[in-house]
């Protein structure tokens, strides 16, 4: 059985407020996604790589890949209209050269801080219960509103999760997953596990982090830069 990284960057980044998109974006003379993709090159139970790319950036994502030495890549997908759309663009890439039992880690590319224990540990959950969700403690309050501007009502949060990705399942399971929410009408699901919830799945929790951020704002980017000066002073000890 092999196991495959399935890296989402068909998104814009139109909340980073910068020209070009925010998987591309140089920080510290290396592309955001790059950092993303040695994650998953330098694992060693990673056998290949996906990428799902922004339409007009595979010339560009494919020289990164040769510059920085990401040999497992095996292919370079077109985004689709939506996240669900380009989840199944490389979902569909993948069973066509893989077998049903091969494991798809599904990860978002502006995560470039997936460690090799989250990694993993999604790779056994799934391995063990047909699928894994990476996810943290919600830790914060948590209230509800109706006007987006006040709140009478708190949720209770000892039995909320907050989801993160690598996301995984078989070859098979989502394939057939995502053919049975295209006949269903499910068609802008946010996210793989969302698509489950809709689809009555059962979800199996596998390790989150803190440190696995989404760089979704410019203050994102520069707890991003950070954690990576955070690592560096390590290297120095």
């Amino acid at each position: 059985m092999q196991n495959i990284g399935l890296i989402i960057a068909g998104g814009s980044g139109a909340r980073m407020h910068q020209n070009i998109p925010k998987q591309f974006l140089n920080v510290y003379d290396k592309p955001v996604i790059i950092y993303t993709l040695e994650a998953f090159q330098r694992h060693p139970n990673i056998d290949g790589i996906v990428v799902v790319c922004i339409e007009g950036w595979e010339k560009i994502l494919d020289a990164y890949c040769k510059q920085f030495n990401i040999s497992k890549l095996e292919n370079i997908v077109t985004g689709g209209q939506n996240g669900q759309d380009s989840i199944r663009n490389g979902v569909y890439d993948i069973a066509s050269r893989h077998s049903n039992d091969d494991l798809i880690l599904i990860h978002d590319a502006i995560r470039p801080m997936v460690s090799e224990e989250i990694i993993s540990d999604c790779i056994r959950v799934a391995s063990a219960n047909g699928n894994a969700i990476s996810v943290v403690p919600c830790t914060a309050a948590m209230l509800k509103t109706n006007d987006g501007k006040s709140s009478s009502f708190q949720v209770p949060r000892d039995n909320l999760k907050t989801t993160q990705t690598p996301q995984c399942a078989s070859v098979g399971t989502l394939v057939d997953a995502h053919k049975e929410a295209l006949s269903k009408g499910i068609t802008a699901s946010v996210a793989t596990c969302t698509m489950f919830i809709e689809l009555g799945k059962t979800l199996y929790f596998s390790l989150g982090s803190e440190k696995n951020i989404k760089l979704t704002t410019t203050e994102d980017l520069d707890i991003f830069k950070a954690l990576l000066n955070s690592k560096r002073s390590e290297w120095l000890k």
